[in-house]
């Protein structure tokens, strides 16, 4: 169960990044409210999966969902460049996410 709040947790991490965007620097009230909700539920998600997962593979894992996250809805929805070297880099964070998911102990 650890695993699934940790992953939901990263998720969030994407709507709220997505979500402050569209607030336009928190001077929008509806996308600010959901940033802030999404922020709570983010870390509080996070915080559950501490209860079992090592802190240092839980923190990794739940910025790497968020960055690449991020990184792929601001392609798809926001207009941001995919460059080739953009999409490498976020291989690279990929490939750690799993290398700390396959190295760790829980």
């Amino acid at each position: 169960m650890a695993w699934a709040y940790l992953f939901a947790a990263g998720l969030l991490e994407v709507v709220w990044a997505y979500w402050m965007k569209q607030s336009e620097g928190f001077s929008r009230i509806g996308p600010s409210a959901i940033t802030v909700a999404a922020m709570i539920g983010s870390v509080w998600l996070l915080a559950l999966s501490l209860r079992t997962l090592p802190l240092g593979t839980s923190y990794v894992i739940w910025t790497g969902i968020g960055a690449v996250g991020t990184f792929a809805v601001g392609i798809a929805f926001l207009g941001e460049g995919a460059s080739v070297t953009r999409v490498a880099a976020a291989g690279f964070i990929i490939l750690g996410l799993i290398m700390m998911k396959m190295s760790a102990t829980t």
